[in-house]
């Protein structure tokens, strides 16, 4: 199952070729596997606000849709390598088009619907997104006002044609929902018409040309660095962890799965769209978390496999209606998960909680799957997965540690990304081609995995990764603030909560929900601090090389917090 070097901190899951359960390892070929053994069953649901009747999609329809996408998209100009951007809730259109744009040869660049402005261009412009799918009416946002403002020329450009000096490489931009009234933005509508001059052998004879190496998608992930990471995946990856994960939660083809978090991010795209597609089950969108609303879809829609972050359980128990609704199709909800102790649920599913994984190896490196008994997996983070190589290393000269010792984590593996976006690749794997994660842990005598923490400063907070260097950079740009460092405390249900530590300028007036505005103006909601901590210089403890100590800060800041009345 597993080997480890003897007296060396390397463990070695079993050989790629020996793992079962595995179809095919393209994003094409994965979807023509699963639409064609599942084809009349329904394959996903969903209820757009005020529609009286949900929309439902079986295998079947999916394959057709989405190879109309990918036929529009080849008549649009897209083809082998395109960047092409997905901005969208989790709606059919999002599931549809990731695959269209895969069946077109193209690369998913997956943006998220909680970017700012700012952040958007960022992203558009590392990914060098040529054609982009967004919509344009995301609670709080205008996407289309957001686009017009990056690229002042769109409003005077064509229907269907796209000029920016800001954004040079982006020639179009396709309205998902609605009809667009913003110059060259075309409509979902004209743009699916374009479908009707590439024939489906063209689209079907390209994707047989795809190989597993090939580049699939980009996800995006906050980086020590403060600027996000362009994280380039291929189409094994993608489609090999999708596989995997029906196989871990131990899901079958009834499965019926909820999620309201992104499909932008790395794991609910493998976890929730992968592991139900690769079961041949049905998945249960929500645009975004509304809590009553989803315990109406759950009751609804008969869900039995519900994913969720732990802050978001605690929304889903308090909501008044919680008491009220029927879910007595759950069976697939962890001891974890409060839902478990609803009184119309009864099951004895074992969540596999014991894992470890990164964005940049598509979510896992090393797990116990579902059913693993608790003196095997307690206290530990599971065995390398297969073709996975882990080792041990030390922070600073990179020498593979001792069995048992305590090191940074550095992975190698068949889901190790190609790299990030323009970054060198010597910037980012070792001479030996492992990547080096920043967090800290040990491999035991057995071969499994500890994880013991973060070596760097990203904070994770209710499922995200945050960069405090990030938020930072805007607080220094506040006026009344001469210092600014961001911490993550320990949160009940968040995991982590930003709190941002503040000195002020002498005679400045701050006040924490005013900083707080400043930063939600330029960045993601989830990346605004939770609360702002007016501290004095003395507070702070500061290194050699005149930086702000973190581990201090962050006690200081819990024992201040836990001296206050909670907000």
């Amino acid at each position: 199952m597993n080997s480890n070097t003897a007296l060396l901190s390397i463990a070695r899951g079993p050989p790629l070729g020996s793992e079962s359960g595995v179809g095919s390892t393209t994003l094409p070929g994965f979807l023509r596997e699963v639409t064609q053994a599942h084809a009349d069953r329904e394959a996903l649901t969903f209820r757009a606000g005020g529609a009286d009747e949900p929309i439902r999609m079986n295998y079947r329809e999916v394959w057709l849709e989405s190879l109309r996408i990918a036929r529009a998209l080849a008549a649009s100009g897209v083809g082998k390598d395109t960047r092409v951007g997905l901005l969208a809730t989790n709606r059919p259109e999002w599931v549809l088009a990731m695959f269209g744009i895969t069946l077109a040869g193209g690369t998913c660049v997956a943006l998220s619907s909680f970017a700012t402005a700012i952040e958007l261009e960022q992203q558009l412009r590392l990914a060098d997104v040529s054609l982009l799918l967004f919509e344009r009416s995301v609670p709080g946002r205008d996407f289309a006002a957001d686009l017009a403002t990056l690229c002042p020329e769109l409003r005077s450009c064509p229907v269907g044609e796209l000029h920016s000096l800001r954004l040079p490489y982006l020639r179009l931009a396709v309205q998902i929902d609605g009809s667009p009234d913003i110059g060259g933005i075309a409509s979902w509508d004209d743009f699916l018409r374009r479908a009707e001059g590439v024939p489906e052998a063209l689209i079907t004879a390209g994707a047989r040309e795809i190989s597993p190496a090939d580049q699939a998608i980009v996800f995006f992930s906050s980086g020590s660095t403060g600027k996000p990471k362009g994280v380039m995946q291929t189409h094994r990856a993608a489609a090999l962890q999708s596989w995997r994960w029906a196989q871990i939660f131990r899901i079958d083809r009834d499965v019926r799965t909820w999620t309201a978090n992104g499909l932008f991010w790395s794991g609910n795209f493998c976890m929730a769209l992968g592991a139900t597609f690769a079961a041949g089950g049905c998945l249960v969108l929500q645009r975004y978390f509304l809590a009553a609303e989803a315990l109406q879809l759950m009751a609804a829609e008969k869900v039995s496999m519900p994913l969720a972050w732990p802050h978001q359980w605690v929304r889903l128990t308090t909501d008044p209606s919680y008491l009220h609704v029927d879910l007595s199709a759950l069976r697939y909800v962890g001891e974890a998960s409060p839902l478990r102790h609803h009184p119309t649920v009864r099951v004895d599913w074992n969540e596999p909680m014991s894992a470890y994984g990164n964005t940049e190896t598509l979510t896992l490196s090393s797990i116990h799957p579902s059913g693993t008994p608790p003196e095997i997996s307690e206290g530990n983070h599971g065995y390398p997965l297969a073709g996975n190589t882990i080792r041990i290393v030390d922070a600073l000269s990179g020498i593979v540690q001792p069995l048992g010792q305590i090191g940074e984590i550095a992975v190698k593996g068949p889901t190790l990304m190609l790299g990030y976006l323009k970054t060198l690749p010597e910037e980012v794997f070792d001479e030996d081609g492992f990547f080096r994660t920043g967090d800290g842990g040990f491999i035991d005598d057995l071969g499994r995995l500890h994880w013991q923490g973060r070596l760097n400063d990203i904070i994770k907070t209710g499922g995200a990764n945050v960069s405090p260097l990030e938020i930072d950079a805007v607080l220094a740009e506040c006026p009344g603030v001469k210092v600014a460092k961001t911490v993550g405390v320990p949160h009940e249900t968040l995991g982590e909560m930003v709190v941002a530590c503040v000195v002020a300028h002498a005679g400045a007036d701050l006040q924490e929900g005013a900083i707080r505005e400043f930063v939600a103006r330029r960045l993601s909601s989830y990346k605004v601090p939770r609360r702002v901590l007016f501290l004095q210089e003395s507070d702070l403890s500061f290194t050699g090389t005149n930086k702000v100590k973190t581990d201090a800060l962050r006690k200081v800041a819990v024992e201040k917090l836990a001296a206050q009345e909670p907000v």
